[in-house]
Parts: structure tokens; C-alpha cells; sequence
């Protein structure tokens, strides 16, 4: 090994070790503390007790369990919004696609709760859609604080994180498969499931991972958007590290949500591998 590959390689792990390993050894070490009525609000010493009251205790499991459930409601909306929006801009002259993934992205520049803001006011008893469903006949519905005004918000927020990778590997396709799929007589639906939808797995799996992983731990929508019942693990997270001050069941339910965060991925990817869309 040469000398500069062997630097390299060690500002690499040292820079893995300051910003990855470290801070995360750092919430272990809380986790595995005890509260104390000190500053901050914990001892050091060896306490699994609260790792084990994070994975037991049902009102952090039906925390997790929900998060879980949104984040996924999240993906599958994203993705089955996002894919054609991504599939119409890669089949767009190049010319265009520069203008309309601007177009695509130009609202999210602006400040991220003056959009959240925004949605409140459209999805208030008073807002602009319940008075268009007065004007077409129909008895405005309770739309704020429901777990429809939580799914909205998150798919609103997250859905540009699903369709840029997917553009990117349908951008990269060549049209040649397309023909030569049309000239031995599929139909442009077969061929979409036969050569574009199999080819564009890699960009679904990084959309995946882009909406679902942050998700999980959203903490902001659920609390704007949600009401008293979006009890998320996020939420739940924040409450134990600053209303209770329990610092270590804080990080117990933060080392429970990366271990989710880790395994989950971990076992769609073995699934993708045994069905062969993976390798």
C-alpha cells in the first residue's frame, strides 16, 4: 500500500470515526446511563434497563409501530406519485427536463414551515378545500389533525426525494431497448414492465431509502399537521428528552430506531436478492 492511499484511507475512517462512530457511541453511553438529578440529567454506568423498556414498553412500541406505518404510506405514495412524474420527465426532450425539474423543485426552496403553514390553511374547516367541496355539492370534511392531513404533508414534503434518483437512472436508459422491445412485438405496457420498470429498481431503491429512513423519525409534520394522536417515535423522542429530561430513554429509543432503521433495509434488501431484482 502506498503512502498517499494509506492517508487516504485514514482521513477516511478518521472522518467515519469523528462524525459516525463517535456520536453514536456517545447516545449508546447515554442510553446505557442512569437519570440523575444532576446537569445534564443522567450518570454514566451500565443500565440496559432502558434499551429494554424502549423495545417493550407498549406505548414505544405503538410509537415505533405507527412511525413505521406512515413512513410506508409515505414511500408507496411517493413512489406512486413520484414514478411517472420521473418517467414523463426522462421521456421529454432534453431541452425540457432542465425546466421541469425546476419547476418540480422551485416551492421547495421556500421555507419549509411557511409551506406546512400553507397546508394548515388549505386543510382547515374554513380552507380552500372544503369550500370547493361546498361549491360542488358536497358537506365539508374534517380534515385537519387526521391522519389524511399527515399523509398529505409528508408525501408533499418527501416526494422530491423519490423522484430525482428515479429520474436519474430512467434518464440514463437507453430508448434502443424500448424499439427493439416494440420491434419483437411487445406492447408498450409489456415493455414497460419487462425492461423499464426492472431497470429502474436501482433508482426505486435509493427513493426508498431517501423518503422512508427520514420518515421514520419526522418530527415536525406529524406535530403541525397530525394532532394529539400523531404520537410518532419522533415525537414521543422529543418529549423524553425535554419535557421529561430522561436523557437515557431518549437515546434507548433513538438506538431502537436506528436498530429499525438498520434491519428493516437490511431484510428488504435480502428479499430483493432472493426475487432477483437485486445482486
Amino acid at each position: 500500500m502506498t503512502f498517499s492511499r494509506g492517508l487516504s484511507l485514514g482521513l477516511s475512517w478518521l472522518w467515519l470515526a469523528l462524525f459516525s462512530i463517535l456520536p453514536l457511541s456517545i447516545v449508546l453511553a447515554i442510553a446505557l446511563a442512569r437519570p440523575a438529578d444532576t446537569v445534564p440529567p443522567f450518570s454514566f454506568g451500565f443500565d440496559p434497563g432502558n434499551l429494554a423498556a424502549a423495545a417493550s414498553d407498549p406505548l414505544y412500541r405503538a410509537a415505533l409501530w405507527l412511525s413505521l406505518r406512515t413512513a410506508a404510506i409515505t414511500t408507496v405514495g411517493c413512489l406512486l406519485i413520484g414514478y411517472p412524474m420521473a418517467l414523463a420527465i426522462a421521456l421529454m426532450p432534453e431541452r425540457c427536463r432542465a425546466t421541469l425539474l425546476l419547476a418540480m423543485m422551485l416551492p421547495f426552496w421556500t421555507g419549509f414551515l411557511m409551506r406546512i403553514n400553507a397546508w394548515i390553511g388549505m386543510l382547515r374547516d374554513d380552507g380552500w378545500i372544503n369550500g370547493a367541496l361546498v361549491l360542488l355539492g358536497f358537506a365539508p370534511a374534517r380534515l385537519l389533525y387526521t391522519g389524511a392531513a399527515l399523509w398529505i404533508g409528508m408525501i408533499y414534503t418527501y416526494l422530491p426525494f423519490m423522484v430525482l434518483p428515479v429520474y436519474a437512472r430512467l434518464a440514463k436508459l437507453d430508448p434502443l431497448l424500448l424499439e427493439a422491445a416494440a420491434d419483437l412485438g411487445a406492447s408498450p405496457l409489456r415493455a414497460f414492465l419487462r425492461v423499464t420498470l426492472p431497470l429502474s429498481v436501482p433508482g426505486i431503491a435509493a427513493g426508498v431509502a431517501l423518503v422512508f429512513i427520514p420518515a421514520t423519525g419526522e418530527f415536525v409534520i406529524p406535530d403541525l399537521l397530525g394532532g394529539p394522536g400523531a404520537r410518532l417515535i419522533g415525537r414521543v423522542l422529543w418529549e423524553e428528552f425535554f419535557n421529561n429530561r430522561d436523557w437515557p430513554m431518549a437515546a434507548s429509543l433513538a438506538m431502537l430506531l436506528l436498530a429499525s432503521m438498520v434491519l428493516l433495509p437490511l431484510a428488504a434488501w435480502r428479499i430483493l436478492v432472493r426475487r432477483g431484482f437485486a445482486v
